[in-house]
């Protein structure tokens, strides 16, 4: 068992981005049994979860003439607009029914304010907005993050990076991670998560 400063931090893996979901990562299931077998050596556990209500902004069926993967400005910045997925409380948002939650110390969740999305488990993607992670790892004394989960170009990514520059030790375990690669995306995180700072495993 590693040390109460470290922590397993598991992003989204919910049904919406596993096969047959609305934005289905490739393999994004596989990742599952990998994952369990991690939680055994952590004694905590985090979870973060993508929580849209149903007329998201990011969504691209609120935007007249557009279609998902395409972009969009937003008061915050460019944003890629998304099929409708994970709202709130339907079966997409839910875990994947594989996926150990009874492990879980904290569910956070993400992307319930209406008008601004949120792929980082730390901060709204108006990177000032935080969701309170942050608060919770430094009152319980954790300093060493490692990360898995989905997606690793979009919401591992943003999380991995922001908590690098926290000050947090961080690690990504590619292999328990899965990625949509949009037009480079992934090449471009990974590259991005390195200069950051993270540690690439």
């Amino acid at each position: 068992m590693r040390p109460e400063t470290d922590a397993l931090v598991v992003i989204d893996t919910q049904n919406d981005f596993c096969p047959g979901g609305a934005l289905a990562v490739p393999g994004g299931d596989q990742v599952v049994p990998g994952i369990n077998a991690l939680m055994a050596e952590f004694a905590v556990v985090i979870l973060t979860q993508d929580w849209h209500p149903a007329d998201h902004s990011s969504f691209a069926s609120r935007h007249a003439g557009k279609a998902p993967m395409e972009m969009t400005d937003m008061p915050y910045g460019p944003q890629v607009l998304w099929p409708d997925h994970c709202v709130q409380g339907s079966a997409g948002a839910a875990f994947h029914p594989d996926l150990n939650t009874d492990r879980a110390d904290l569910i956070i969740r993400k992307g319930f304010r209406r008008h601004i999305d949120s792929y980082s488990a730390f901060f709204e993607n108006d990177h000032e907005t935080p969701t309170g992670l942050e608060g919770y790892l430094r009152t319980r004394g954790i300093d060493r993050l490692t990360m898995v989960g989905l997606a690793t170009d979009f919401c591992v990514n943003f999380s991995a990076v922001d908590g690098a520059k926290l000050g947090f030790d961080v690690t990504l375990r590619q292999d328990l991670c899965g990625a949509i690669d949009l037009d480079g995306s992934l090449a471009a995180a990974l590259e991005g998560m390195e200069k950051a700072g993270v540690t690439l495993s």
